[in-house]
């Protein structure tokens, strides 16, 4: 009677023991894998925090300009640059996302001291200094800071 017990634990055992490593096992990825579909593990610790909340951002109401689409008129923001301090450009902003897109576009940028150039409706081609801080929004409205100059 101990014998068949003992036969029957074994083929338990034998039928239980793969599955358990087939559903239960850990699964591992080796250095040659190079599947575009799976990326490689993904843990929270490589991420740059410092880096992600060091910024700020910026929005700019530059001159608009006319665009007609039939009997429709859209005023779209016009361009402009943003160079660093040391005068080397650092990103072209279109301002827009169509022809028919009326609201400036949320820049976002690394904290920190900028020269913005950009057309204004009255006085042409303007240089701004701007000052983005941390987690803030920057607003330039460029023709509201002409009347107030």
């Amino acid at each position: 009677m101990k014998s068949l017990f003992r036969s029957e634990l074994s083929k338990a055992a034998l039928l239980i023991v793969p599955l358990a490593l087939c559903l239960g096992g850990s699964t591992a990825a080796q250095a040659e894998d190079r599947d575009p579909l799976f990326p490689g593990a993904v843990r929270p610790g490589n991420w740059d925090y410092q880096t992600e909340s060091r910024q700020g951002y910026l929005k700019v109401y530059s001159a608009s300009d006319e665009v007609r689409d039939g009997d429709t008129r859209y005023f779209p923001h016009s361009s402009y640059i943003i160079y660093t301090t040391d005068g080397k450009l650092f990103k072209n902003i279109e301002n827009h996302r169509s022809g028919d897109d009326e609201i400036p576009e949320l820049v976002s940028l690394p904290v920190g001291s900028y020269r913005v150039v950009a057309r204004s409706l009255r006085g042409g081609y303007v240089r701004i200094l701007v000052v983005i801080k941390k987690d803030q929004e920057t607003v330039l409205d460029l023709d509201l800071w002409e009347t107030m100059t």
